[in-house]
């Protein structure tokens, strides 16, 4: 008997021709939880993308062994429920970093150069902004990142070679030598680089200790030349201080691709800026990263079913057992 497959969300049809006649796969007729609710009877395994993957749908599954995360970060799947009943969870944490990474470097450069500010006052007729003097040089300055993961740790290397920027990190997860290795200083605060450097740019994961924890304080910490750059997750970051803080100008620019809610309501003040640059959280939705996202996560699948170890597993607790 074929084992049944369920992809909560379409995926790029490489990752789907991972799963051989072995497999029955099926896409749920939608990623609410209700729906999926009904749809995981009998699934041995799932693919999940940004879709909420909550302890209910997880106690309705009969036959899950595994949940493949199409993608790096977990925080929309209940990994303890999963763990309770001994269900494997796997991501592709090396999917999406060069993209991400891509994606920041752009990012920084767009705001200092001021680019989608210039592209529409020119399409405005309003030649005159080129007098503005507002654009400013990367060489030199401090990129100071909260993270330096995978991602992170790419943008430091791609932010030295590209922009000559001195790079200053906090993540207590580093060993300084590390850091070192890396071309980066860390500092033993994290307050420090906020106050230090001209662009911050955010890679941590979601989790209770940095929901929210760029708020009023930390932004006030800036420089008023300074700029924020969020490709994480949206609730790491206080938007009604963000608002505040690009309005009054208490930080300079700011770029993000993340929102809490997603997707963000149309009334959302921060659309009604011109000092920030957002995008749809797409930074890791380049043609060559989704295809890594969806046939890493499907392999991963592959292999739990097929009794093998998968190269990354969110909970090896459950594989030991």
């Amino acid at each position: 008997m074929k084992q049944k497959i369920l992809i909560t969300q379409p995926i790029h049809e490489r990752g789907v021709q991972v799963f051989d006649d072995r497999f029955e796969v099926r896409v749920a007729s939608d990623p609410s939880v209700a729906t999926v609710m009904k749809e995981i009877k009998g699934v041995a395994g799932v693919v999940v993308r940004t879709a909420p993957f909550p302890r209910e749908i997880i106690e309705a599954a009969d036959a899950l062994k595994v949940i493949g995360r199409h993608g790096v970060g977990v925080d929309n799947i209940d990994v303890r429920a999963a763990t309770e009943k001994r269900i494997m969870v796997v991501n592709t944490p090396n999917a999406n970093a060069t993209s991400v990474a891509e994606h920041t470097l752009t990012a920084i450069g767009a705001l200092a150069k001021r680019a989608v500010v210039y592209d529409r006052a020119t399409r405005e007729g309003r030649w005159e902004i080129r007098n503005s003097y507002k654009a400013v040089d990367l060489d030199g300055k401090t990129l100071g990142l909260i993270g330096i993961g995978r991602i992170g740790s790419m943008v430091a290397r791609r932010a030295a070679a590209a922009y000559n920027m001195k790079v200053i990190a906090y993540d207590p997860y580093i060993q300084p030598e590390a850091a070192s290795r890396m071309g980066v200083s860390l500092c033993a605060q994290m307050d420090e680089v906020f106050r230090q450097a001209d662009v911050v740019s955010l890679h941590t994961p979601l989790t209770p200790e940095t929901r929210g924890f760029v708020n009023e304080a930390k932004l006030r910490l800036m420089k008023p030349t300074a700029f924020l750059v969020n490709f994480s997750r949206g609730e790491v970051v206080n938007e009604k201080a963000l608002f505040a803080a690009l309005q009054s100008g208490i930080i300079a620019a700011a770029a993000i691709d993340v929102y809490d809610p997603e997707p963000p309501l149309q009334d959302n003040p921060l659309f009604t800026l011109e000092n920030i640059l957002l995008s749809p959280h797409s930074a890791a939705l380049t043609e060559e990263c989704v295809i890594r996202m969806a046939t890493g996560a499907a392999e991963g699948i592959v292999d739990v079913l097929s009794g093998k170890r998968p190269q990354f597993i969110v909970n090896p607790d459950v594989f030991k057992k």
